[in-house]
């Protein structure tokens, strides 16, 4: 099947495509999600503008003539590509700015009038319910600390078991602080160490702060975040382009911290990863994240590339999660890509299910601990994504799609082994990518273990050659130099088996063990 043809297909279980605008202190955003059946969704588009909406409002309370002509124009911009993109709905948000105007009910109307769009003002608790929503429904952490920093609010969301705990909204973000302490006395570095102590100052006045449990984990959401990513991947040559679950360490984000905040604007809007037009209110944003880390002790943070946005995509797509989170976030995500890349679900479900008994009975001879199943359950899973590219050698297709796709739930290091897995699942094609380039995500070892798990997935999968289910199960007896493989089948599976014991001279490097399927 060509690749647009798989995509068509895929198409015909579009129930809807949304466009779900939100409306910044800083920044308007639109995002274009198809819907999809059975709760799934996929972002298909995406449009930023920098508006500064909240800018200059410290003075009187009111919108900006100049900024709120400035968000129409780019409102108008995001319904002409909503109207030639087909989207049915707009879900139009807006945040701190908006919702503290004076001149919120004109502005609002304005909108209505010249975009045809109406746009709901979030409260401070819906917003921060949206953010933990995004968070909880992407990320595989049990106890968490959020803090969203915005242009014109800062969120802190505190959560336990999948349960809100408790949030505050902070009515000040980057943008805010930034006009707040501007002072053309000070230097630059020091008018962040006045947002320090001024943040540091507001955390103490929330009453449950002193109640967080000292083993909750930090994570960082919003845009000076995203950017704070891409300066650190620029600064280590980091090889993934993947905000989502990446772990910064705070050792490493003091520097970063040092150097922005004490050059001035022409500097600043040189760094490489750093966006232009938020170069002005980094430094803001980023003695938030200092004082924070600070006052909890902090020696490290998960960065979230999901947020409030996401959060309602959820709620679209699935609105169960309104009421309780999705439970197997991994599970849920994996779903998703193999409906979008249009893969063989049976198939796929069987050599995950056979992929998980060859791990589990040759368990005494790998040594792996439970982790390591993770692994091979997303490689098993987009084995053969790549043939939305190319058939031929498409498990390098797979690596490079499984390496690049959004995926929740699973840490960085495990995507690029599961990546090098599927990588192995035709042959052992492990240099097919320069391995070398993750060697600051991998640990030394991890070569062995992706041989290891890839002849498994070889093996799983070639039990499988025809897609027919045959082989229903494996039992394993380990005797001498020899792994004798049981097959539970229904047919001829001769193929199969065939095409398993190609997998022979690779089991026997990888294991020291001479392979033979009965």
């Amino acid at each position: 099947m060509l690749i647009t043809e798989a995509f068509y297909a895929f198409g015909e279980y579009n129930l809807e495509k949304i466009g779900i605008i939100d409306l910044g202190s800083n920044s308007a955003r639109l995002v274009i999600v198809n819907l999809f059946a059975d709760g799934y969704f996929m972002v298909v588009d995406e449009l930023k503008e920098s508006v500064r909406l909240g800018q200059d409002m410290e003075r009187d309370g009111f919108l900006k003539p100049q900024r709120v002509a400035e968000t129409i124009k780019t409102l108008k911009m995001f319904r002409k590509l909503c109207d030639a993109s087909g989207v049915s709905r707009i879900i139009a948000v807006a945040t701190a700015a908006v919702r503290r105007a004076k001149n919120q009910r004109s502005f609002l109307d304005e909108i209505q009038a010249n975009c045809g769009i109406k746009i709901r003002v979030l409260t401070a608790e819906e917003e921060a319910v949206y953010v933990y929503r995004g968070v909880i429904n992407t990320m595989d952490i049990p106890k968490g600390l959020v803090l969203e920093i915005g242009g014109g609010s800062t969120k802190i969301v505190y959560y336990n078991r999948r349960n809100i705990l408790n949030y505050v909204t902070l009515p000040f973000g980057a943008v805010t602080l930034s006009a707040l302490f501007a002072d053309d006395g000070l230097k630059p570095e020091e008018q962040t160490k006045k947002i320090e102590e001024f943040f540091t100052e507001q955390l103490k006045k929330v009453e449950w702060i002193n109640d967080v449990d000292p083993e909750v984990q930090m994570i960082g959401v919003g845009g000076s975040f995203r950017n704070l990513f891409k300066i650190s991947k620029m600064v280590h040559k980091y090889p993934l382009d993947t905000v989502h679950n990446y772990t910064m360490c705070v050792e490493d984000f003091l520097p970063v911290y040092d150097m922005i905040k004490v050059l001035d604007l022409d500097k600043k809007k040189k760094i490489k990863g750093l966006s232009a037009e938020r170069a002005d209110i980094l430094p803001a944003a980023l003695a938030i994240i200092k004082s924070f880390v600070e006052f909890f002790n902090f020696d490290r943070f998960t960065l979230s590339g999901a947020g409030l946005r996401e959060g309602i995509m959820f709620n679209q797509a699935l609105p169960v999660t309104e009421e309780k989170p999705i439970s197997d976030v991994l599970n849920y995500s994996l779903t998703t890509l193999v409906k979008y890349y249009d893969c063989d679900e049976k198939h796929v479900e069987h050599v995950v299910n056979l992929s998980i008994q060859l791990f589990k009975q040759l368990r005494v001879l790998h040594k792996f601990p439970r982790q390591y199943l993770r692994v091979l359950k997303v490689a098993a899973t987009l084995h053969d994504c790549g043939m939305r590219i190319k058939y031929y050698n498409h498990q390098r297709h797979s690596c490079y799609m499984i390496l690049n796709s959004t995926l929740y739930g699973v840490s960085h290091r495990d995507i690029v082994l599961a990546a090098f897995t599927a990588c192995c699942h035709k042959k052992e094609d492990i240099n097919a990518y320069d391995w070398t380039r993750y060697r600051d995500v991998l640990h030394e070892d991890d070569i062995e273990i992706v041989k290891r798990l890839g002849v498994m997935l070889r093996i799983a999968e070639s039990l499988d050659r025809s897609m027919s289910g045959s082989v229903k199960s494996i039992n394993c007896d380990i005797l001498g130099d020899s792994v004798i493989m049981k097959t539970e089948v229904d047919g001829d599976a001769s193929l199969e088996i065939r095409d398993a014991m190609a997998a022979g001279a690779e089991f026997r490097k990888s294991f020291h063990k001479n392979l033979e399927i009965l």
